[in-house]
């Protein structure tokens, strides 16, 4: 790229010797425009650096007291994403809408390297000042990008690589940029995949607190998705008129900007009214339902959620949706979800037994395992123990011990103190035990909990407090514990993966819930999920019927709720056929292993997407990181050579990637390599 001649003869060599760097080394057009400004406007020449200005520490305060709520949203996400990266030579920094330094993450060695070159806290790194680079250039650019060495305008800088991404506020417009800048000699793609998801969850924060008063709701297109990075969220008032949405949300609904839909009702966007949602909700236990777009030809899933502080406006919801439905109240219940939980049991009298033991067991706080398949209702069940024990309350904490990375699940837990390792931010962080304070602490797949974790909850236990780490003194706590595992924990406890003691100190009570195939009459159930689904759900020919109570379904309730969908979506408001429905339960074939039936039950997805009992076992980031591989492997025809060069990394690196995000190649994806799939490699 050719940048504007200027008479001056000094400007003329400087213009040659950049055009000859931009035209002999490969460098991005919007690198090339940032170099063209920095000469052009701002009239810098590479070969005279000048650091980067400091402000005074008054100046300083004063920006960081008129971020606080997105310095608060972003700390978590920074110091996540620096132990993602797990880089001592690198920095995770974030800029305000001027380009100042307001926050940063980095090990002590390397935030003394760069402090001399004027990468600190407090330094502004706007183009102006600056020149080329990731964070000013981002900035400029109004787009994530990436800037490796050479590229960077002054050569001083030539030995870092920046990936930045902006972060939009609930206006549109930047509050700040996330930038990870490292010493790494090649631009680590993934890199700036990870700062684009960890920008996200920092704008999805934002719009939490900026309206912790108004009524979200969570939806996509793909259930599986909403609540995650990519779901859509919208801010609604009580009057039901949208606040806020994030960027997902505008670009699903079809709208440009905010200003197109900030202010209009939620019945322009979907076919169902704001406390018609809620009720459906509260109803499906949170669990994804089904609506439509306002003029009825987009299907959605979602979610909606009242503020945390309007119980009492719940109660109404639910209370009003009763009386629409033609059944009063049952003013003999304490509490709307006292009834809830005492419908679970659907007609079977094993479920109906499990429902009394736990109401007489969670009144004395004594500890609670649930053991069942995946899909078979676990977290919806301890949702509901928790809504009648002595606790309901308080809060309700889950926590998944095998989608949370192991390095990461101690500090997620047992909390930390400031400085207690690198990254650590400055307040400290509770961790799911204290948050658990009062309420009750829902540890799924307790299986899959570390070995060296064990012996720290067990003290937990039988101490009632905590030590978070790196802090000297405890912190006493009270909650009921309930825990979940599709695994026989005795069988782990033999052999020698799980600790006997705290295993019978979990073990108060086991509670066993049936597989969805062993209940004797699964049509009250049946007709409850498609309930939850739609306001006018349709009947079951006498066909379809029989083929739902005859099949043997290993996905359990997840795989039957997903093979309702399809069916309401198929049968556009007639009744539901055998043709509506998988052919798998239609022919009534031998059950088949549950990664092979949730995919076919949910036909509508992608050939090589795991199954969904897999999918939720990932985090929001793993998702979103699952999304990002998937897209990769889409637009390289599965070549997975092709894809690691794009990342960056090794095959057998991808590989492992693939495996722990579960993604499986197909034969023809997997020959396209011309060599054999090798996971453990």
């Amino acid at each position: 790229m050719s940048l504007l001649a200027d008479s001056n003869t000094h400007v003329r060599e400087v213009l040659n010797v950049v055009n000859h760097q931009l035209t002999t080394r490969p460098t991005s057009e919007s690198v090339a425009q940032s170099w063209a400004r920095c000469i052009n406007e701002y009239q810098l020449d590479p070969s005279r650096f000048v650091t980067p200005p400091v402000l005074t520490q008054y100046e300083l305060s004063a920006r960081r007291e008129a971020l606080g709520d997105l310095i608060a949203c972003s700390k978590l996400e920074m110091t996540t994403l620096y132990q993602q990266l797990a880089d001592p030579e690198l920095a995770v920094v974030l800029v305000d809408s001027g380009g100042v330094i307001v926050h940063q993450v980095s090990s002590v060695p390397f935030a003394e390297a760069v402090a001399d070159d004027g990468f600190r806290v407090g330094a502004l790194w706007s183009e102006r000042e600056a020149g080329t680079n990731g964070m000013g250039t981002c900035l400029a650019e109004r787009d994530c990008i990436a800037v490796c060495q050479h590229e960077h305008f002054y050569p001083r800088y030539t030995s870092l690589t920046c990936s930045a991404a902006p972060i939009f506020d609930d206006s549109g417009e930047i509050a700040g940029v996330l930038d990870v800048t490292s010493r790494s000699k090649l631009l680590q793609q993934h890199s700036l995949v990870l700062v684009g998801m960890s920008r996200q969850m920092i704008e999805n924060r934002l719009l939490d607190a900026r309206y912790r008063h108004a009524n979200m709701i969570h939806f996509h297109s793909r259930p599986e998705f909403v609540g995650t990075l990519h779901g859509g969220k919208l801010a609604v008032a009580d009057d039901s008129t949208v606040l806020a949405a994030n960027r997902s949300a505008l670009f699903q609904l079809g709208f440009r900007s905010l200003s197109e839909l900030r202010g209009r009702r939620i019945e322009e966007a979907f076919n169902a009214s704001l406390e018609d949602m809620i009720a459906r909700s509260i109803r499906g236990s949170f669990h994804p339902v089904t609506v439509y777009s306002a003029n009825a030809t987009n299907r959605f899933f979602l979610v909606a959620q009242t503020p945390q502080n309007s119980a009492g406006r719940v109660t109404r919801v639910l209370v009003s949706d009763s009386a629409a439905r033609g059944s009063a109240p049952d003013k003999r219940a304490p509490s709307p979800k006292l009834d809830e939980i005492a419908h679970l049991e659907f007609g079977d009298p094993r479920m109906a037994s499990q429902i009394q033991l736990a109401a007489r067991v969670i009144q004395r706080k004594i500890p609670i395992v649930l053991r069942g398949q995946t899909g078979s209702g676990k977290e919806v069940f301890a949702q509901a123990l928790h809504s009648i024990s002595p606790h309901a309350d308080g809060p309700f904490v889950p926590v998944n011990c095998a989608s949370l990375p192991e390095n990461l699940i101690e500090s997620e837990l047992f909390g930390y103190r400031a400085g207690a390792f690198t990254g650590a931010q400055r307040e400290g962080r509770r961790g799911k035990i204290v948050q658990a304070n009062g309420g009750t602490l829902f540890l799924d797949e307790i299986g899959d909990m570390p070995l060296v974790l064990q012996a720290r909850l067990l003290r937990v236990i039988e101490e009632h407090e905590v030590t978070p780490l790196g802090a000297e003194t405890t912190v006493k706590v009270n909650f009921q514990l309930i825990s979940a595992s599709h695994r026989n924990l005795l069988e782990l406890v033999r052999s020698g993966l799980f600790r006997e003691d705290l295993y019978y100190r979990l073990k108060g009570v086991e509670l066993n819930l049936p597989a969805l195939r062993d209940r004797l009459d699964k049509l009250p159930l049946i007709h409850h999920l498609l309930a939850n689904e739609t306001d006018d759900p349709p009947e079951l020919s006498p066909e379809a019927e029989h083929a739902l109570l005859t099949y043997d379904w290993p996905g359990n309730i997840r795989q039957l709720r997903h093979v309702l969908q399809m069916a309401i979506a198929l049968s556009d408001g007639q009744p539901i056929c055998c043709e509506h429905l998988p052919p798998e339960v239609t022919q009534r074939t031998p059950a088949m292993d549950m990664p092979t039936a949730l995919h076919l039950a949910t036909a509508d997805m992608d050939a090589h997407l795991a199954d969904d009992a897999d999918i939720s076992a990932l985090n929001a980031i793993q998702l979103n990181e699952r999304e990002t591989v998937l897209s990769l492997l889409d637009e390289h025809r599965w070549n997975v050579s092709n894809v690691a060069k794009a990342l960056g990394i090794s095959r057998n690196t991808l590989y492992r990637k693939m495996r722990r995000l579960h993604i499986r190649l197909s034969h023809e994806g997997s020959a396209s390599d011309g060599m054999p799939l090798d996971l453990d490699a």
